[in-house]
């Protein structure tokens, strides 16, 4: 107490000593030029004038060059993430909403219907700032696209995968230089060569958004599958395959003639002899010393991004675009696992969330749909569309065919190779920056791009409904005649899996049968390169199996990507026939505040849907404080068995058990305290707050059971506060999932000072 108000008198006596001290020196300096000192502090000035002078400023500050960008990102964020959201509603990748939202933002739509708003949103003299920002994020995206793509595993695969890769860019080549020859007098600019729209018209017909199929293969659980596999391959070599041929249409666009080709060619050829052959095995060594999180320190990263920027500016000054040596820098970084993994996070959140949609945009600016205001460039649109799918969807088709797949998965691997997305853009731009391609060919080819990346989930379904494969249901335990407690844990972190085995070990009835245990992973689809998940598998699955191990427990695991975590757990509960659902609380961020409520955030960072409940009304405004996250009330409400939410505090072992009862209906606590009176010895303390053991018959029962049971290690306690001391006496709570809202509702002090909790719902 002494020491708190010696504080507050020092911190007083400094306010007012060297506060004054400014004052004076204030007053001092003033004098020195008289006939200045009222102009800064705005004296004679009225309140009314002083108000104008400060919307004068404001109004001034906004159109300020800085301002301007920070508010157009704000809004691209906010309508980018919108639009995607809605398209993952309704089965499509969060790329095309993306895109969608840098045309709703343009010319075509914001601009068609408000073009006061999109003047002063997108004047033109700010779009130089936008352009230079969404360049350095696709530059940042390419470098990871780069180490996502695993030479040694592509390496071990192309055979499978070469043929099919190869022919699915040159037959859309071909059928592209094909659609130039009869599109070029009205679509090409006047001083474009034939030769350089042909090319780039072929290259836009042939590329394959490995990124975007990537994902749509992970949403679907095709990772695992054959046919997943030689998919991303094919789609990785294409990727790589695409990148040379455009460096080289680049290099023959922009030389002035032949011997600047060959010139440019040789540098290139220089270029990637230094890479792969001098600065790669030297990355490596370096991947080799640092190899986790912890190692990786400033200037590793500082090194790594000076890589990244060199090779992107080599590329751009020998003319080949600062994007191609931005995926070899990416290519060319070390193999190891750990590392890339590190790197990849260290720059995929910035680079897709907040840079890529800047590009998504800033294409949707450039993309005028209104051009296409005659019926012949509708056709033409129409028949570009037409020539890419037939190249890609039905020409990587048939080579699939032809090297031995059946015509289920030949029609599978051409829908996933016709999606375009954003590798179709950066080509699309490219062009359009190089004045190779006009508006109307431009704003052709990104419509283009959309529909082709549309149509691949519905062509999937199509082929699955018509070609059906029967699929194993991964979901369902296995079915034996024993009594049994059925248990799905579902963990995020590997080591919490670990906890959640060892408290579900001491909850079950041991003596009544076998407990039949399944471990359930699930990665968010951003998180992992597809190629790399049984890596991913083996490491999360790692410390719950050496667990299981100790404990003498058989364990089943499943290992999925997802786009809808929380939907997937929910879907495996109700159809795998399970008892219990036991998972952690996950950490809600900003609960228990009005502007996290209102905002939904959780540890994904928001809930589009919990905005919307809250706006609409259907969702209390007020902060419930209950520390659980989202998903867990989805869990609560949609899953159909017991569910199971641990609040962890370090928990080893249930020996010191409180247990309150609030309702009649949490008499079915019982039973899981006597499962740890059983299995630990441990001590129970039930707090009747409301005298239930007393007044219900059938808690007096369980209670007198319980007693001569436990020997003295069963205790109740009625009409007791539970205060910060009291619940310090116990290292676990059970808890059912209506008493633990009745606290939070109330605002009790009680969820501060809780021990680790088991929240049940029956």
């Amino acid at each position: 107490m002494a020491k708190n108000v010696r504080t507050f008198l020092f911190y007083g006596i400094t306010l007012v000593v060297f506060g004054a001290l400014i004052y004076w020196v204030i007053g001092m300096g003033n004098s020195l030029r008289p006939e200045l000192a009222g102009l800064t502090m705005g004296n004679g000035t009225s309140w009314p004038q002083a108000w104008v002078d400060f919307k004068s400023t404001v109004g001034s500050n906004t159109h300020h060059a800085l301002a301007l960008l920070l508010v157009q990102i704000l809004s691209i964020i906010v309508v980018a993430r919108a639009v995607a959201y809605l398209f993952n509603k309704i089965g499509q990748p969060s790329v095309v909403g993306e895109i969608i939202a840098g045309i709703i933002l343009g010319p075509s739509l914001l601009g068609l219907w408000f073009p006061e708003t999109f003047a002063a949103l997108f004047p033109a003299e700010s779009l130089g700032n936008l352009n230079i920002l969404s360049q350095i994020g696709l530059v940042l995206f390419m470098f990871v696209i780069g180490m996502e793509l695993d030479l040694k595993v592509l390496s071990k695969r192309a055979h499978d995968a070469v043929v099919v890769s190869h022919a699915s860019i040159i037959i859309p080549y071909a059928l592209g230089v094909g659609l130039a020859y009869f599109i070029y007098r009205e679509m090409a600019p006047a001083s474009v060569p034939f030769l350089s729209f042909a090319l780039f018209i072929g290259i836009a017909m042939s590329v394959t958004a490995f990124p975007v199929l990537a994902r749509i293969i992970q949403e679907r659980g095709m990772q695992r599958s054959r046919i997943g596999t030689v998919a991303l391959t094919c789609a990785a070599a294409d990727d790589v395959t695409a990148w040379c041929i455009l460096a080289a249409v680049i290099a023959i666009v922009k030389a002035g003639s032949g011997m600047s080709v060959l010139f440019t060619i040789l540098a290139s050829v220089a270029y990637i002899i230094f890479m792969f052959l001098v600065l790669r095995p030297f990355l490596k060594r370096v991947g080799d010393i640092y190899s986790d999180r912890e190692s990786i320190s400033k200037p590793v990263v500082a090194l790594l991004l000076m890589v990244l920027i060199a090779s992107a500016w080599t590329t751009e000054i020998i003319g080949i675009h600062a994007l191609f040596g931005a995926f070899v820098a990416g290519v060319i970084m070390p193999a190891n696992l750990s590392f890339r993994k590190v790197m990849i996070g260290k720059l995929e959140d910035v680079s897709v969330t907040l840079l890529l949609p800047l590009f998504f945009v800033f294409t949707g600016l450039r993309t005028q749909i209104g051009l296409l205001n005659e019926g012949h460039l509708w056709w033409t649109c129409a028949a570009v569309i037409g020539v890419a799918v037939l190249g890609k969807f039905v020409g990587s088709a048939i080579a699939a065919r032809f090297t031995g797949n059946n015509w289920r998965d030949s029609l599978t691997i051409g829908a996933l190779m016709n999606t375009r997305g954003l590798m179709e853009l950066v080509v699309l731009n490219i062009g359009y920056d190089l004045g190779v391609l006009s508006p109307e060919i431009f704003a052709i080819l990104v419509l283009m791009a959309l529909v082709t990346t549309f149509m691949t989930g519905p062509a999937l379904d199509l082929i699955n409904r018509f070609l059906p494969e029967k699929a194993e249901v991964v979901g369902t335990p296995v079915v034996t005649g024993e009594k049994g407690w059925r248990v799905l844990l579902s963990f995020g972190q590997a080591q919490s899996g670990r906890k959640l085995l060892r408290l579900a070990d001491q909850l079950t009835f041991k003596h009544q049968g076998r407990l039949y245990l399944t471990a359930l992973h699930l990665t968010p689809d951003t998180d992992v390169n597809p190629m790399d998940h049984g890596d991913f598998e083996r490491e999360s699955f790692r410390p719950i199996r050496k667990e299981s191990e100790l404990l003498g427990l058989d364990i089943r695991t499943v290992y999925k990507v997802s786009n809808d975590v929380a939907g997937e757990i929910v879907e495996m509960a109700n159809t795998g026939g399970y008892d219990l659902l036991l998972v952690g609380a996950g950490k809600p961020l900003l609960r228990g505040t009005l502007l996290g409520e209102l905002l939904g955030f959780t540890s994904r960072v928001i809930d589009p849907s919990k905005l919307i409940g809250t706006l609409t009304g259907k969702e209390s405004l007020l902060p419930s404080n209950d520390q659980l996250d989202n998903k867990v009330r989805q869990f609560i409400d949609e899953v159909h068995g017991s569910v199971g939410i641990f609040i962890d505090k370090d928990l080893s072992l249930a020996e010191n058990v409180l247990l309150p009862v609030f309702a009649p209906g949490d008499r079915f606590l019982f039973s899981y305290a006597e499962r740890l009176i059983r299995n630990v010895e441990a001590r129970v303390t039930v707090l009747d707050a409301t005298g239930l053991t007393m007044r219900e018959p059938g808690f007096h029962e369980e209670a007198q059971r319980l007693m001569q049971l436990a020997q003295g290690r069963f205790t109740i306690l009625e009409h007791r506060t539970a205060d910060k001391e009291f619940l310090d006496r116990y290292n676990f709570m059970l808890i059912s999932y209506a008493s633990w809202m009745q606290l939070a509702e109330s605002r009790s002090v009680w969820l501060q000072h809780v021990p680790s909790t088991l929240i049940l719902k029956p």
